[in-house]
């Protein structure tokens, strides 16, 4: 009885503030979906945010809380009260959602909370969202540059960081945009997924989104390595993370896909990236 008396007593101090709590405070993690618009199978956004949110918060073991918003962005701006790093699957160009909040997402950038866009989510319109995406992301898929084929990424080698713990080399079929306009000298810009698109991506005619002269002098004449994933971080501390991959929602299936993306998730939230990579499990419907 003195035992279980002496016991009651700690966890009542422990509610009042008088010993530290054993366990850590959750970090918060925004997922943003915009709206579902290829038809099941493809930019399916909302179960996109709800099978990252369930691989967080169910499955990796880590100290991590969710708030989810689908359907653009959230109207109320306290979802992003505490936020470590918000992440975003949507439509991009004109109907990305960020567009009309720049100022709003601004002020949370220079606190220093992350950023993940993942897919069309990437690009933005040129002009000031495509400034400010190059400022807070590192790179963005710019119209005339950027192009946006189907082909099979060979993923052979990766750098050393926190986002590729436990990543193994892999292949993955998917709509990957490549030719991102980066910041000047990729200044705080990591490359993570980088390969060598084949020619035939680039047999359509030139366009906004196809084809243009400076892709085909980097990957037809120079034959550049192009970066589909990657790592960027400024001199005020904001993390953040670009993937353009994920057209298709069986692309999280993909063991090494999926958990480079929640490596890189934890790390923009300013998290330790577990040394095998945060664990997780595919979508329930594909085992």
């Amino acid at each position: 009885m003195r035992s279980l008396s002496i016991l009651s007593l700690i966890l009542y101090l422990t509610t009042l503030g008088g010993f530290t709590s054993f366990a850590a405070t959750p970090t918060k993690v925004v997922l943003v979906a915009g709206k579902d618009s290829h038809g099941k199978g493809a930019h399916d956004w909302g179960p996109g945010v709800d099978l990252l949110s369930r691989a967080l918060t169910q499955e990796s073991g880590l100290p991590i809380v969710t708030a989810v918003h689908k359907g653009g962005w959230p109207t109320d701006p306290s979802i992003f009260k505490d936020a470590a790093t918000v992440v975003i699957l949507s439509d991009g160009g004109g109907r990305h959602p960020i567009n009309k909040s720049l100022k709003q997402f601004d002020a949370l950038a220079e606190k220093g909370v992350g950023l993940v866009c993942v897919h069309y989510a990437v690009e933005v319109p040129k002009g000031a969202p495509g400034d400010m995406m190059k400022k807070w992301l590192g790179g963005y898929f710019e119209v005339f540059w950027s192009v946006n084929p189907h082909w099979t990424a060979d993923f052979k080698s990766f750098p050393k960081h926190p986002i590729t713990r436990g990543v193994k080399p892999f292949s993955l079929k998917d709509e990957w945009y490549y030719h991102m306009k980066f910041r000047d000298n990729m200044k705080g810009v990591t490359p993570i997924l980088s390969a060598l698109p084949p020619e035939s991506t680039l047999k359509r005619g030139d366009g906004p989104h196809s084809n243009n002269p400076h892709v085909r002098k980097s990957v037809l004449e120079r034959k550049e390595k192009q970066h589909v994933g990657w790592a960027s971080e400024r001199p005020n501390g904001q993390r953040a993370f670009g993937v353009t991959g994920a057209h298709h929602h069986t692309s999280w299936n993909q063991d090494d896909f999926r958990t480079c993306v929640l490596n890189a998730i934890v790390w923009t939230a300013k998290m330790e990236v577990p040394e095998g990579g945060v664990k997780s499990l595919p979508n329930p419907a594909s085992r």
